[in-house]
């Protein structure tokens, strides 16, 4: 199979006012889960940011052909306060598509009649990122999609992360050295 890039960065510097991160280098062929690596406050997210254009580019490129769409959960997305919005009703809304990773696990779908706001911090984690993942965009980015979840949130996690299309990728930010073992085919290191 011949290889196709998603993405590919080269020499990003960025930031906000100023640049914080960079220079980075590195690209993501279809197929592949890249994990950015680093201690706190290393740059990560900004990276991050910088490819949905929420943060600034300094410097250097960030290429993606046009036709390779995004699908993004960022880190902090608090639990909505008294949403009277369902499960099935928030995936509907993310156009979320579940059939793309062999339908909703059974850890979501009895959840589905449940109010958003009547979730634990580890369902709604769940539940954001596997939204995210059922997007019908080639490239995904997750940052830091394993907080709050439990070892059990964590397996399913690694699971649909193996399950994902080959014509897909993903680049995400995680601390978990026994997660990123199990998911990672790249390492950068960002600071």
């Amino acid at each position: 199979m011949t290889e196709h890039l998603l993405l590919q960065v080269t020499d990003l510097q960025a930031g906000y006012q100023r640049p914080l991160v960079g220079p980075l280098s590195f690209t993501l062929p279809a197929g592949q889960v890249l994990v950015l690596q680093g201690a706190n406050g290393a740059g990560k997210s900004t990276v991050m940011r910088a490819l949905t254009g929420e943060a600034r580019c300094f410097a250097g490129r960030i290429e993606r052909p046009a036709s390779v769409r995004l699908a993004c959960q960022p880190q902090h997305s608090p639990l909505p306060a008294e949403l009277p919005m369902t499960v099935r009703e928030y995936l509907r809304l993310a156009q979320a598509q579940p059939h793309r990773l062999g339908g909703l696990p059974d850890r979501l779908a009895s959840l589905q009649g449940h109010r958003l706001d009547h979730l634990s911090g580890g369902q709604w984690q769940l539940l954001r990122v596997f939204a995210t993942l059922c997007q019908p965009a080639p490239l995904i980015l997750l940052d830091e999609p394993t907080n709050n979840l439990d070892p059990d949130g964590e397996a399913l996690l690694v699971a649909l992360l193996k399950g994902l299309e080959p014509d897909r990728g993903v680049l995400l930010v995680c601390h978990e050295a026994d997660f990123v073992g199990h998911v990672a085919h790249q390492l950068v290191e960002v600071g």
